[in-house]
């Protein structure tokens, strides 16, 4: 299986496809191509939440604000996970979640970088670069990348960061300051506030900068169209609105800060 991840809309991905299939007949599987657009830091956030929910796979991932450049293009292998994309961190976050998804916190990470002599654009590396070098990665397998002639061993801590804000809880747990990494098709505001600082505070009420919300588990615990604070899927404090968008009721866009209270 090889995935796809980009933020390249309509057409573009059918050239990375056709590319793949004609050097191999794996199966390939859409996880997205309307990521933020040339947004490294929420292509990770996306990533991290469902890369390691797929079986061993090739993950090609293409968000590169810096396509042409002399950023690397690397290759990260993950267990019997392969990662593919330009190294500018976004395939930081989710290789370390597919980590904790093997349930081995010393799981290696082998990093390898792709050799390209003279690609046909500078405009375009999901085509020219990334796809054939997935498709190669496939053919390989995971456990015999470095038999690549064009994949070259790197030392991993050499490669590009990107890591995702934590939020700030206060000793006494009542109070915490965090941001919006992202939000999503339906408004939601997915912060970096643990789920747990709200978890106990289930038909209570806190305050979002200052502004009183109810809390609940889930959107139906107040009426259409009210806010509320609740926990999302992936773990963290949302500020939502039951059918409704949170972004416009809440005002907030990803990396506003916000400030949570509990009582």
């Amino acid at each position: 299986m090889i995935t796809l991840a980009s933020d390249f809309g309509l057409a573009y991905p059918a050239a990375m496809k056709g590319v793949v299939l004609s050097r191999t007949d794996a199966r390939l599987v859409d996880v997205a191509h309307d990521l933020p657009r040339q947004d490294v830091r929420a292509a990770a956030f996306w990533l991290r939440e469902t890369l390691p929910y797929f079986p061993p796979a090739v993950h090609l991932v293409v968000v590169d604000p810096g396509v042409g450049t002399d950023r690397r293009a690397v290759v990260l292998r993950v267990g019997d996970h392969v990662l593919v994309g330009p190294d500018n961190g976004v395939l930081r976050p989710p290789a370390r979640r597919v980590v904790d998804a093997l349930g081995d916190a010393d799981a290696p990470v082998e990093a390898y970088e792709i050799d390209v002599p003279n690609p046909d654009s500078t405009t375009f590396h999901g085509r020219d670069v990334f796809a054939p070098a997935a498709a190669d990665a496939h053919v390989a397998g995971a456990s015999a990348l470095g038999s690549v002639d064009r994949f070259e061993p790197i030392p991993v801590d050499s490669l590009a960061e990107c890591r995702l804000p934590e939020a700030t809880v206060s000793a006494d747990g009542r109070e915490a300051t965090g941001e919006v990494l992202v939000v999503d098709d339906f408004g939601n505001c997915i912060t970096n506030v643990p789920g747990e600082f709200v978890r106990d505070a289930a038909g209570d009420r806190a305050t979002v900068n200052g502004e009183s919300v109810p809390v609940g588990r889930t959107f139906e615990a107040v009426a259409r169209g009210e806010r509320l604070l609740t926990v999302g899927s992936h773990g963290n404090v949302e500020c939502d609105v039951n059918h409704g968008r949170g972004d416009e009721a809440f005002g907030l866009a990803p990396g506003d800060r916000v400030e949570l209270r509990v009582d």
